[in-house]
């Protein structure tokens, strides 16, 4: 069995930019699959009015790293712009699933 590796990105929004950076994230997002083979599905989680979380799924540490660089265990992927909407700098976090069987 392949071991997924889920990425969770936590962006705290200033509530009155939530709406323009919910679209500006789904927009950037929205072509990864084409850019990255390695990513598996995403996803964009809202938690109004000042949280979004981006989920990405990836089929290996390789991949990830090709998307998010060498330092991928630690440190967000940061678009261009991106801070003056958020209270806090970017929260990452990875996961892989336990059985269940």
């Amino acid at each position: 069995m392949t071991t997924v590796i889920i990425r969770v990105s936590e962006a705290r929004i200033r509530p009155e930019r939530f709406e323009a950076f919910r679209d500006m994230i789904v927009s950037a997002v929205r072509e990864f699959p084409s850019r990255y083979p390695g990513l598996v599905d995403h996803e964009v989680l809202l938690a109004p009015p000042d949280s979004l979380l981006y989920v990405s799924r990836w089929r290996s540490e390789q991949d990830l790293a090709g998307y998010a660089g060498e330092h991928w265990r630690d440190q967000p992927v940061v678009l261009p712009g991106e801070a003056e909407y958020l209270v806090a700098p970017l929260q990452v976090r990875h996961f892989t699933l336990a059985p269940l069987g």
